[in-house]
């Protein structure tokens, strides 16, 4: 069964947004001074801007899928990198796929 934390953090726009672009972060964001994108993950600030909402704002559909396992953060210095954790979301794919 897939637990409900899991697909009401799906169920937001912005959320989805956020994981298509932590997909491919070369793709979607600029290099950063610290921290590389693809093994780091992506500063929350370059992701607020890329949402055009506020640092707030992005923090907090950050730390609900990062709750809900979807993504991992990790600190460098003062800011926080995100990137997506691959096997949870193909967990989540398989739990979708066998009960729909």
């Amino acid at each position: 069964m897939i637990p409900v934390d899991v697909l009401s953090a799906l169920a937001s726009e912005r959320r989805l947004l956020i994981l298509d672009w932590l997909r491919d972060p070369v793709a979607h964001f600029p290099p950063q001074v610290d921290g590389d994108l693809v093994e780091d993950g992506v500063c929350s600030v370059f992701i607020a801007t890329k949402l055009g909402v506020t640092q707030p704002s992005a923090t907090g559909h950050l730390k609900i899928l990062e709750r809900t396992g979807l993504i991992r953060g990790k600190r460098i210095k003062q800011w926080v990198f995100y990137q997506r954790d691959e096997a949870r979301i193909a967990e989540i794919k398989r739990l979708l796929d066998a009960e729909l």
